[in-house]
């Protein structure tokens, strides 16, 4: 049975443009790296696809390894996506972590990628995906073969777009010029670990990226739940990290002896006096930046999904609110 979903879908999310390309994603997109894939939870990923939809998130992200177990997080979805318009969704996923043994089943060979692909097309049940990535630079496989490979791909038909993801400055400096030198496919897109508390694409990589014109899409948004309400209070029992006893509790006080819950007590402070949750801010901050075309989280509920999608309402932040964000982050 399709699934009816609502007339006015694009009324309310911002889309922009990927780098220099005709692409547009959604301001706030969809990942499937945990929770939503994993075995059990297709009813909670089903809803949340739904409701994502119904709000204009036309822009879903997962990997060949995204589960667990690995490839689970694909089967799951492309159930789903047999529910829905195709023609209105972007799907992405990426190839670069251990799948099968042996030398080709992990990387970034020719050999690895390509047949990375076919499988999760066909986890997937799609003839193509919209956007494929090199998951991670591969220190043992020369740039131009793994590029080379994302070129074939697209000129396959596998792939319209092709990207990276966790490549640092210099590596995706490097491979913007020999994808010029021999005409390849462009990256359109690159993919690296950005939010409030990691930071290092703004002094190694997005200078890179506006330069070629390159779309960015923030993965960890909101580091791993970090930047969110859960914690602030203590270490909830039913937390990912309070599920794992003395171990966790050790992660939790680490953290306090560095002074982390006290910093992120005083962003929900700015937070609940701009009327958001801490979530909704780390999101809009890193939307501030026109270089940012989407951030995307990743969520274990519908209701989680709603209130990431709420940081929608509430995009702008004044120059005196950077100021004291800043002084947070930066310890004063």
């Amino acid at each position: 049975m399709t699934y009816k979903y609502s007339d006015d879908r694009y009324q309310d999310m911002p889309y922009r443009r990927c780098g220099r390309s005709g692409l547009m994603l959604p301001a706030i997109s969809l990942g499937f790296w945990q929770s939503l894939g994993e075995p059990g939870r297709e009813e909670v990923c089903r809803q949340a696809m739904f409701t994502a939809f119904d709000r204009g998130v036309t822009h879903f992200d997962l990997a060949n390894n995204y589960g667990p177990p690995p490839g689970n997080s694909e089967r799951v979805v492309g159930q789903i996506l047999k529910q829905m318009p195709r023609d209105e969704l972007i799907v992405s996923t990426k190839a670069g972590y251990e799948m099968w043994p042996g030398p080709y089943g992990d990387w970034g060979s020719k050999k690895y990628l390509v047949a990375s692909l076919d499988q999760s097309l066909q986890r997937l049940g799609l003839d193509y995906v919209d956007i494929f990535y090199s998951h991670r630079p591969d220190p043992a496989t020369p740039l131009e073969e793994t590029l080379g490979a994302l070129d074939l791909i697209v000129r396959q038909g596998k792939a319209l777009y092709a990207g990276v993801s966790s490549y640092g400055g210099e590596a995706f400096r490097a491979s913007v010029e020999i994808v010029r030198r021999h005409d390849w496919t462009p990256i359109t897109i690159h993919q690296p670990l950005y939010n409030m508390l990691d930071r290092w694409v703004e002094g190694d990589l997005l200078e890179h990226t506006a330069r070629a014109g390159t779309g960015v899409i923030a993965f960890c948004p909101l580091a791993q739940g970090l930047l969110t309400d859960r914690y602030l209070g203590g270490l909830p029992a039913d937390s990912r990290w309070g599920r794992l006893g003395e171990e966790g509790r050790q992660w939790y006080e680490g953290h306090e002896k560095e002074g982390l819950w006290d910093k992120l007590r005083r962003l929900n402070a700015i937070a609940e006096a701009r009327g958001q949750s801490l979530a909704q801010m780390a999101l809009a901050w890193l939307l501030r930046d026109e270089r940012v075309t989407s951030v995307l989280v990743g969520v274990s509920s519908v209701a989680q999904l709603k209130d990431n999608l709420g940081a929608l309402n509430h995009l702008t932040i004044s120059e005196e609110e950077l100021r004291t964000i800043e002084a947070v982050l930066g310890g004063r």
